[in-house]
């Protein structure tokens, strides 16, 4: 009898000190055998998420090459230098911080040193804009045949884009009037129409999902047009300040202007509207996976990324850093967590906290026009190969 209760003593202590050292070894906690360096048998680790885009990539933590990526490690709580890098594709580095329990991440998207240049159009295409949705393209053509001039658009998320990839589609032709010659196309808020303004001043109203047979002409009735795309622009930034929570449309409301959310609605890129501390907004802070100090002083007139699920605020760049040509220009990688502008004559992309500034493309293309593609996977600009040839909307691969 007593054998019994002892062997049940002892199983049970078994079972208590085994889930005891599982749930210590699940939180983090590891048995230093040589005593850390402060002395502890038993240390706290937190771990380190390192993903890659492609994976398969070196991850290097302070110079030392550690695990290929993507895979999780455990780390002593401290600063690290982590960079991962890979074959053909320019590195990645950042400063990590490790927090004994807790979760960061190193999530690089690495670009390749030689992207590879492939063409959309052929015919050659003038004054190109994209609608506000970022997936639709729109431009002239005049320099091909008379029966192919006029105004075309391009469907990036078409799924048939290949059979679509020399000409995009024709909306309207030189028959009714010489839209090959248009000066300025502009997307209406919601992207259903594109007014287009001649050389004579006439404006057009067209449709852009369907072949204008008989084109508007709302030169005289171009303030109402105007006033019907401002209420639509109206309705599609309250849709934005509905989708936030009321503590954060308070701060919004006060402290931000032109507002831009990312792909998913989960950051938002803005402009300062003034000088102040941008104030706590979750109540209950959520711990954070990324290392990078936020920066809660605001300077009215600079660019910012608040991360809503975080509820942390990052500096980008200051507008004097990127040309007064091109402020506010900044456009959402459709991964939601990197930034595309032009500078200096070349296309940079830099992460939605400020880091990793990369310069993907610095060749020749044209007033600055680059637009990234719907599933990521590349920028789009404007550029010729030659002098003597017409420009066209080529795709600069980042994969």
């Amino acid at each position: 009898m007593k054998r019994i209760l002892i062997s049940g003593i002892l199983i049970g202590l078994f079972i208590t000190l085994g889930s005891i050292a599982a749930i210590l070894y699940a939180t983090g906690y590891r048995i230093s055998l040589n005593g850390g360096s402060d002395g502890k048998i038993i240390a706290g680790t937190g771990l380190l998420v390192a993903t890659s885009r492609p994976d398969g990539a070196r991850l290097l933590i302070n110079n030392n090459l550690t695990t290929a990526t993507n895979n999780t490690i455990n780390l002593k709580p401290g600063e690290y230098d982590a960079r991962i890098e890979k074959d053909g594709y320019l590195p990645w580095s950042k400063k990590i911080i490790i927090k004994n329990g807790l979760v960061s991440e190193a999530n690089a998207f690495l670009f390749p040193v030689a992207p590879k240049l492939e063409a959309v159009t052929t015919i050659g295409v003038l004054n190109v804009t994209m609608d506000r949705s970022g997936s639709i393209l729109a431009y002239a053509v005049a320099s091909a045949s008379a029966s192919r001039n006029g105004i075309y658009v391009l469907d990036m998320n078409a799924r048939n884009l290949i059979f679509l990839a020399a000409t995009g589609t024709q909306i309207v032709g030189d028959i009714q009037d010489k839209f090959s010659q248009a000066q300025e196309l502009s997307f209406s808020p919601d992207g259903r129409e594109l007014l287009v303004k001649l050389t004579n001043s006439v404006y057009y109203l067209l449709a852009t999902d369907s072949r204008n047979q008989n084109p508007s002409d709302v030169t005289n009735t171009l303030l109402a047009v105007q006033r019907d795309w401002e209420q639509q622009r109206t309705e599609l930034d309250k849709k934005i300040m509905d989708s936030m929570s009321r503590d954060l449309r308070n701060v919004a409301l006060t402290h931000f202007k032109n507002i831009i959310p990312s792909p998913e609605g989960d950051k938002l890129l803005y402009e300062a509207s003034v000088s102040a501390k941008l104030p706590i907004v979750l109540r209950k802070p959520v711990p954070s996976v990324n290392s990078t100090p936020d920066e809660r002083n605001l300077v009215a007139g600079r660019t910012y990324i608040y991360d809503v699920r975080e509820d942390k605020n990052y500096f980008i760049l200051d507008p004097d850093q990127i040309g007064a040509d091109n402020r506010n220009k900044y456009l959402w990688h459709p991964d939601g967590r990197h930034l595309i502008f032009a500078r200096s004559g070349k296309i940079n992309i830099v992460e939605y906290d400020g880091g990793n500034l990369t310069t993907v493309y610095n060749g020749p293309f044209l007033d600055n026009l680059v637009f990234p593609w719907p599933d990521g996977s590349s920028i789009t600009i404007v550029t010729r190969l030659s002098e003597s040839a017409p420009h066209n909307i080529y795709r600069i691969s980042l994969q």
